[in-house]
């Protein structure tokens, strides 16, 4: 990999960047805070907040009326007492809001559906509202249990040059503006004429979500893109963007499914002209990358947030030379990136 040509890194503002944010809800039914937690695991507030947008920051008193209001307890972690964990915010298009409470039981939600008018009139931004059940008492920040409250059950994301949908419990990226110039370098490269002239016609993303790689594609010029995701709530998103679109199944097309598994299984004179990888952490793993470097795949593009995983996979592909390569600031302030490799397979 010493031989990459490193493009230009791609910054961040340095404020109001944050589109996505979980704000941990402490202090008292009276007193609420919405912000983080101290080190003795007790609520600190973070009102006007610099890093978060502002639709955000506009919102969170009206949430604390609203908490107010209905007597809603915040969870208390030393004690493991209390009702309301986190408030999950996320911004859309037109700084359009969708809000998840993260509740301890159902005990008070017919309360909080009762109450949503009131809600929406204290935000008017607000288009999407659901709860979340988690009762257990463990590191995690969301349970299984998903109830939409509103009308409306997906938020509008204007994403690089692609208008997405997102579900409550579909991934999005924290920085939406960071996230389109990533989308963005990965539709230059998977739209690149290969070295004979021929232009890439097909394309895989993996590990796809709501399709952002995949339509962003599309829109630079793929003719048949598909996306492979585990999450069904992401592949109905997915798929109803692209109908939105104007694309067809034959142009666009989704599949729910483990990434892995589904690239085993199909036959390999369909293999794509590019293939996306955009894993979590933990990477690609040895059974995807060693499926990926005995293919005849002529182009990968990788997309990761975690480099030592990136480091381990590409490793294990060395069929494969890498040509560029780009660092996104995705998280200001922080030493962690997203980075974004191009590569081709060896002649």
């Amino acid at each position: 990999m010493s031989a990459l040509d490193w493009l230009t890194p791609h910054t961040s503002a340095h404020a109001g960047f944050r589109t996505s944010v979980k704000l941990v809800v402490g202090g008292t039914r009276r007193r609420p805070t919405l912000g983080i937690l101290s080190s003795e695991r007790r609520g600190i507030d973070l009102p006007g907040c610099p890093i978060q947008h502002r639709a955000i920051n506009a919102a969170t008193p009206a949430l604390k009326r609203f908490i107010r209001a209905l007597h809603l307890t915040p969870y208390d972690v030393p004690t493991k007492k209390g009702e309301l964990k986190y408030i999950l915010l996320t911004v859309g298009t037109h700084d359009a809001l969708m809000c998840r409470f993260v509740l301890r039981s159902r005990e008070r939600l017919s309360d909080i559906r009762r109450a949503l008018p009131e809600l929406q009139r204290l935000i008017p931004s607000l288009a999407v509202v659901s709860a979340n059940i988690h009762p257990t008492h463990e590191a995690i920040v969301e349970g299984a249990d998903e109830i939409v409250l509103s009308k409306r059950r997906t938020l509008d994301l204007r994403v690089a040059d692609t208008d997405l949908l997102l579900g409550p419990r579909s991934f999005v990226q924290t920085n939406r503006e960071v996230a389109s110039a990533l989308y963005r370098q990965a539709a230059e490269w998977a739209s690149l004429p290969f070295p004979n002239g021929r232009v890439p016609q097909t394309l895989w993303d993996l590990y796809c979500g709501i399709g952002a790689f995949a339509l962003n594609a599309a829109h630079a010029g793929v003719s048949h893109v598909v996306g492979v995701e585990l999450s069904d709530q992401a592949i109905v998103s997915a798929s109803r963007a692209a109908h939105r679109a104007g694309l067809s199944k034959d142009e666009a097309f989704f599949v729910c499914e483990d990434a892995t598994a589904w690239a085993k299984v199909q036959d390999r004179k369909a293999h794509p002209d590019v293939l996306i990888v955009n894993p979590p952490r933990r990477g690609i793993g040895p059974e995807l990358a060693q499926w990926v470097e005995e293919s005849a795949i002529p182009r990968v593009i990788y997309s990761s947030c975690n480099i030592e995983t990136l480091v381990t996979d590409l490793a294990a592909m060395p069929s494969y030379r890498g040509l560029q390569a780009r660092l996104f600031d995705m998280f200001a302030h922080t030493p962690h990136m997203e980075t974004i490799v191009l590569l081709s397979r060896k002649s």
